[in-house]
């Protein structure tokens, strides 16, 4: 009899603890939700940000007079900040902390909005177009592009650092669903304020209100982040043990936090290490990984894909090809951050390569042999597809987790700032490329696709299932066998 009583009595706890359990994790999730939530809202600042010049940059010309090269420097100057953030955002995220650093983007995209919305704030009348506004207006664009920089450096970064490892690359996506997104959102916005407002009236205000309504998410995304902690591995890194410990617990539960402590302080000793104390080989990784990013091409494709519609006879006006490439961006954004835990980084990357490279070919056999219609349409489709369920995502996801974690803000502002650099130079090159021979651009872009894959085969590590622990042990063991 006692030993059915103590039977029931292990039975009765055992189903009590489960429960106990489930609810703890339930909460758990919940939780961590809603601080994923809030740091991919710099993802959708990312993407708002660099997509509201597109729907006031006629306006914006018109009102200032401006002649073609300073519409082209007023068009691109965010990414003369974008540069500068990313190239910083180590020095940031390393002294002023990953939440720290993401409050400075957010008041920097705020002051941004508003400049951007009035510059002749203090210094100038309202309807100057001196070049001095053009300067101070260009001003705010770059201060707004070094928070697009800070974010997109130090986003993905934050969720990588504070999401458990079974699904750290799945929420690392999400932020760039979130860039995405915001484009979208943005997209929408300026439809909605341009749609059936007088020429005279966009050309003096309208443009204003496209980039003054940043201001409302901006505003938000600071708000939001005084309701989440910093990162556990930047406060272990800092001797914060107990804060460290309490957000470990909040995320992964009071079974595993402890154990995930222990194995952070095993690996870090330091809150910072010199950049190549784990060899070379690792920055040249994360470095690469973003140049063949951009190098693939897909930013030239999205930022001139109305001109190249109409070149290969896709049809259809600006803004039906804007929404068709946002609605597959989405799609297969989605794909990725559906698979990247089941089939992993490498994977995804190579298919993503491939497939690519098929779709460039594809366009460039199109106008080699004058093929119109649909196939140069799919073939283009199937290029940004092929982006976005590989590149696109998986690329932010292996650049927030390869990297130890004592140089990984050194390391992720060196592989950003490289990314935005050649962003730059695959965005300025294109028109002159593509107007000497569609079939060169995208017969280049094809082949960097095929060496891009060959690169991510022999050198990029898997990081699937892996703790961002497990990567700093990896290369520490590789430098020394170097």
């Amino acid at each position: 009899m006692t030993i059915f009583a103590q039977l029931c009595y292990c039975i009765y706890y055992e189903n009590y603890y489960n429960a106990f359990i489930i609810m703890e994790n339930k909460k758990n999730n919940f939780y961590l939700m809603g601080v994923v939530f809030v740091a991919i809202l710099g993802g959708l600042l990312f993407g708002y940000d660099t997509a509201v010049i597109s729907g006031a940059e006629q306006a914006l010309q018109k009102h200032m007079g401006l002649d073609s090269f300073w519409h082209g420097v007023t068009a691109s100057s965010a990414l003369i900040g974008c540069v500068i953030g990313s190239a910083f955002s180590g020095y940031f995220a390393s002294g002023l902390g990953r939440r720290n650093s993401l409050r400075l983007a957010a008041v920097l995209f705020f002051l941004s909005a508003l400049g951007s919305y009035y510059p002749e704030f203090l210094f100038f009348d309202k309807g100057d177009t001196s070049f001095s506004l053009i300067l101070a207006f260009n001003f705010y664009r770059i201060v707004g592009g070094i928070g697009v920089g800070l974010a997109s450096a130090v986003c993905p970064m934050y969720i990588a650092e504070i999401a458990p490892s079974e699904i750290r690359g799945k929420l690392v996506s999400c932020n760039q669903f979130a860039i995405i997104f915001g484009m979208l959102v943005v997209y929408f916005v300026n439809y909605m304020i341009k749609d059936g407002m007088p020429d005279e009236v966009l050309i003096s205000d309208g443009w204003r209100y496209m980039f003054g309504s940043e201001a409302v998410p901006a505003a938000l995304f600071g708000l939001l982040l005084f309701l989440v902690p910093e990162t556990p591995r930047y406060l272990a890194m800092t001797r914060q043990d107990s804060k460290a410990l309490a957000v470990l617990e909040k995320v992964n539960g009071t079974e595993k936090a402890k154990s995930i402590l222990e194995d952070i302080k095993a690996v870090t000793s330091e809150k910072t290490e010199k950049l190549l104390t784990y060899g070379i080989t690792v920055i040249v990784v994360g470095i690469l990984l973003s140049v063949f990013q951009q190098a693939i091409g897909i930013n030239a494709v999205l930022y001139y894909a109305p001109r190249i519609f109409e070149k290969i006879g896709g049809g259809g006006d600006g803004m039906m090809q804007t929404v068709i490439m946002g609605v597959v961006n989405i799609l297969f954004t989605l794909i990725a951050i559906f698979t990247v835990e089941k089939m992993g980084r490498k994977p995804l990357l190579i298919v993503g390569s491939i497939g690519m490279a098929v779709g460039a070919f594809s366009v460039a056999f199109c106008d080699e042999f004058q093929v119109g219609g649909i196939l140069p349409v799919v073939s283009i489709i199937v290029y940004a597809a092929f982006f976005m369920m590989s590149w696109g995502p998986i690329c932010w996801v292996l650049i927030a987790e390869i990297f130890p974690n004592t140089i990984r803000g050194k390391a992720v502002a060196i592989a950003v700032a490289f990314q935005w650099i050649f962003n730059y130079l695959v965005s300025s090159t294109f028109p002159a490329m593509y107007e000497f021979s569609p079939v060169f651009a995208y017969g280049l872009y094809g082949v960097i696709c095929v060496l891009a894959a060959v690169f991510v085969w022999k050198m990029v590590p898997e990081t699937k299932g892996k703790s961002l622990e497990d990567m700093t042990r990896f290369w520490r063991d590789r430098a020394k066998k170097a």
